[in-house]
């Protein structure tokens, strides 16, 4: 297999050498980011009006405006996952936007944070990350309205996003209820594609694959948040399916389970995990939530590092009543989201997650 070309020419560096990680799979892992923000006492100040905080490491924070809108705010912000300039800028775009439709929100505007390497990379290079970002936004039907830029080691782009959302209609991480059903609107393993791409074994096919899910809107969020049989909701990003499906179950104090043989893959990623294309965030992310897990025996050995994968611009998980998972499914099929599935559901019991 062999990674498609960039078009960028042969003299310019490849984007995805210039970073130590690419996408989602730069976070800082869950453990260590637990013991800073404890040591931080990022807690601050918590007015009335701040809906969601950091309390259950929600996707965004959520502000009160009056009766009828409170503000959603939130940034993300990453190194090259791909070396294709323009989609990297889509791909960083679509993924901060994903975290205000992520709590039932309607984006409004963004801004754009652009930190680069100004004696490496030429100003078409730039320009053309921007562009892409750009062009997200304006499929989003958002203006990028202003941002900041600095010279930077290595290449970062990403947004601060800001939407709207009724106060009645904030979906959280939190609000599963037992008897839930669980469904995921996006195939799995993009992180597993991004190491591949990154030792040049990715197959144009499979490139092709990547680019479409990681640019593919997260729309059906307000749609899904109209609903009263969606409980909560999140995005799959950088912990992996695992890690955020662990934060819906400490969030309800109750047991996620998930149905391996349900979960959607985007195409070859089983080969390609047993082929040892595997992230460094994936061992991270276990070793920060892998004791709050539970591997059934008899699932494949790939199992832990699809889970764990860290997701860049991932689907939606919605947990839902059971009576509302026709409309969740109706919903994702009308916006696009062919491969959206049921994957496992909610029990009472331990908040941790089972993997079955």
């Amino acid at each position: 297999m062999n990674a498609p070309a960039s078009p960028v020419s042969s003299a310019v560096p490849r984007l995805t050498s210039l970073s130590h990680g690419g996408g989602c799979g730069c976070k800082i892992a869950p453990g260590v980011l637990s013991q800073i923000l404890q040591q931080s006492g990022a807690a601050g100040l918590m007015p009335p009006e701040l809906l969601v905080g950091i309390e259950t490491a929600d996707d965004a924070a959520v502000y009160r405006l009056n009766d009828s809108q409170a503000l959603v705010a939130t940034t993300d912000f990453f190194m090259p996952i791909v070396d294709d300039p323009y989609e990297f800028g889509r791909i960083a775009a679509t993924n901060a936007l994903s975290d205000v439709y992520a709590m039932g929100g309607r984006p409004i505007m963004a801004l754009a944070l652009v930190a680069m390497p100004v004696n490496q990379l030429p100003l078409d290079v730039i320009g053309a990350i921007l562009r892409g970002g750009q062009d997200t936004c304006r499929a989003a039907g958002i203006p990028i309205a202003g941002g900041h830029t600095i010279d930077s080691v290595e290449p970062i782009y990403g947004l601060v996003a800001m939407g709207l959302v009724h106060p009645e209609r904030v979906r959280r991480n939190a609000g599963a209820r037992a008897g839930d059903v669980l469904v995921l609107g996006k195939p799995l393993g993009v992180g597993v594609y991004s190491a591949a791409l990154k030792k040049e074994q990715l197959s144009e096919s499979h490139y092709r694959e990547m680019i479409a899910s990681t640019t593919r809107l997260n729309t059906p969020g307000p749609l899904l948040a109209e609903l009263p049989g969606v409980h909560a909701i999140t995005d799959v990003t950088g912990f992996g399916l695992a890690g955020h499906g662990l934060e819906m179950a400490r969030g309800a104090a109750a047991t996620v389970q998930i149905d391996w043989a349900r979960v959607p893959l985007l195409p070859g990623v089983a080969e390609l995990a047993a082929a040892g294309f595997v992230t460094g965030a994936s061992g991270r992310n276990w070793a920060g939530y892998g004791a709050d897990v539970r591997l059934a025996e008899g699932l494949p050995a790939t199992v832990q590092a699809i889970a764990t994968d860290p997701q860049t611009s991932g689907g939606l998980l919605v947990a839902c009543a059971p009576d509302s998972v026709d409309e969740v499914l109706a919903i994702f099929a009308r916006e696009g989201f062919a491969h959206a599935a049921v994957i496992g559901g909610v029990q009472a019991g331990p908040a941790r997650l089972e993997l079955r």
